[in-house]
This record gives structure tokens, sequence and C-alpha cells, in this order.
């Protein structure tokens, strides 16, 4: 068991819920303080409440435990951010600005920051997108992250904060419900197909996205941050590929286990979002640096939220 106190801000949140309690795991109960800006009534730890945009509530709870490790995970994601771009750009980069300011005055040794695929926009390649991409995102939560690789960057060759961080695909799980994000509805699709329920894609049949599921995109977290320092050859964010699929593909796949699944398409604005976010991704850095590897596809995938959300719900939709 590693002996770091380490604290997870959002940790209500669809990544950060399930991360907490892997972290658990690693580094005791008692060493991991989950926090979010209200209470959680399924954490089972340590948890306090914490405004990531006060930098002396972040402060008090860092002294107060001598923590030594921070997950940053709170923001505002793409499609809730563009009903107010401004507040979003507002608390992504004061929340984040926050973090990084306490660990660089504090004993805090290493961070954990977010970034996305929201980074790239349409001067990026779509299909393959390298490492080196130019940057132009095309949504304010995607400048936030921008940015925010950049100012990582700059602590680390500033004041040498080890700060770590990878760009997510859209993240797939059963343990919690989506947070605003444009790629939610590779989540949604599957509590609508156990609910019996027709579902209603706000993308193209054909659109295709980068994606990961939990599993993968926690496992590849922790790798990251248990890696040697040496090894950390990216300072900004790490590409990190998994799987790519559209909404008909992701469909049909259920489809093979829910044959009588239905799904009609009403795009809204989140078509426009997808359409400059790439295709699939290069992680041939975090490949090589880290030695990631992803374990699930989408047939294996499928199979497993079925499952799962099948035990949340109590339902028998599989065939």
């Amino acid at each position: 068991m590693i002996n770091d106190t380490v604290l997870i801000i959002g940790a209500n949140g669809q990544l950060g819920s399930v991360l907490s309690k892997e972290l658990q795991k690693i580094h005791g109960k008692d060493n991991v303080i989950a926090s979010d800006v209200y209470s959680s009534s399924t954490f089972d730890g340590v948890f306090e409440i914490i405004d990531a945009t006060d930098i002396k509530a972040i402060e008090n709870i860092v002294n107060k435990y001598a923590v030594n490790q921070i997950y940053h995970l709170a923001a505002i994601l793409s499609a809730k951010g563009e009903k107010n771009p401004l507040r979003t750009w507002d608390l992504n980069m004061k929340m984040m600005l926050n973090v990084f300011e306490v660990s660089r005055t504090s004993n805090v040794k290493k961070v954990f920051f977010p970034s996305s695929i929201a980074v790239f926009g349409d001067k990026a390649p779509l299909e393959n997108t390298p490492q080196s991409a130019f940057l132009n995102p095309a949504t304010v939560y995607g400048m936030s992250k921008a940015a925010g690789e950049n100012w990582a960057q700059y602590y680390f060759n500033k004041y040498g904060l080890d700060v770590r961080s990878i760009r997510y695909p859209g993240i797939i799980g059963y343990q919690s419900m989506p947070g605003g994000g444009t790629t939610d509805y590779a989540v949604d699709i599957y509590h609508s197909a156990v609910k019996q329920e027709k579902y209603s894609c706000f993308l193209n049949p054909e659109t295709k996205l980068p994606m990961i599921f939990m599993d993968d995109a926690i496992r590849s977290t922790i790798e990251l941050m248990q890696a040697p320092k040496k090894n950390i050859k990216t300072r900004t964010s790490y590409n990190l590929g998994s799987m790519s699929f559209s909404p008909i593909e992701i469909a049909s796949e259920i489809q093979k286990l829910c044959p009588n699944f239905k799904v009609e398409y009403n795009v809204d604005f989140r078509q426009e979002i997808a359409d400059k976010w790439p295709k699939s991704i290069n992680d041939d850095e975090a490949r090589k640096d880290w030695n990631w590897k992803p374990k699930y596809d989408l047939k294996l995938m499928t199979v497993l939220m079925l499952e799962k959300l099948e035990e949340k719900y109590n339902t028998t939709t599989l065939k």
C-alpha cells in the first residue's frame, strides 16, 4: 500500500466517484479524502465539502490532512458549458489555478489535471489525431482545458510541480450518470436499452468519436500517476486512445443483445461540437512513456454495461 494522502476534488462526478474508491484500495481508506461542493450519500470514507473556487478552502483541507497528492476533477463540461460560456471559463480556470497554487506552496508533490479531446478543433487531423496537433478548441470547455495544459507545463517548468494529465476521450461507465458532455449519449443509450425505452440521440448516426470504458479510464489515470517521474515526457497532456464508434455502431452492438431496442435521431447543437472533435486518437506517446494499453473494445464494453445496468435497474432485457 502506498503511504500517500490523496485529495480528490470533484469526487461526486462520473470519473471521481469511481476513482475515489479505487484510490482507497491503493492508499488506504483513511488516506483518501473525497470532496465536492455537495455531500455524498454513497461514498464510504473521509469526505469534505470544498468549493474549489475558494483557495483557502482547498488550502485548509490540504493542511488538515497533510495531503501530498491532488486529483483535480471538478469542471463544467462541454455541452453545459456552452449554455453559460463566461461562467464556465471563470469557474474552470479559477478552480484549476487554485489547485496549482495550493500545491506549489504546500507539500503536495503530485497533481492530476484531466484534459480532453475537446482541446482539438478544425485545425487538427480528425483521423489518428497526433499528440502534437495544433489546438484551436471550439468550445469554452475545450479552451479552458487547452489553457490548463499550458499552465500545467508552466508550473512544472517554473516551479517543478509534478502535474500529470490525460486528454480523455468520452468516458462510458455504469457507476454514475453522465455530467453534461457531448459524448454522454454513449452512456445514456445503455440506460435507455435496459429500461426498454426508445433512445433519442442528439448526434447523427454516423458521427464517430473516440471513447473509453470507465475501467480503462481509471486504470490509465492510476498508471500515469504511478509512473516514475523521469518517464513523463509530456507535460501538457497525453493523448489517450481506446476505441472509436458512431451512434449507429453502438446501437447495433446493443441490438445484438436487446433485439427490440430502438433509436431515433434528433440532432441538436452538440452535433456542431462533435463535428470538430477527432474521430480517432494517436496515443503513441502514452504507450511509449508509461506503457498504456486499453483492455476493452465496444463488444466487451456493451456486454458489461448492459449486465451492470440490469443489476442496477433490476430488469431483464438480455435475450
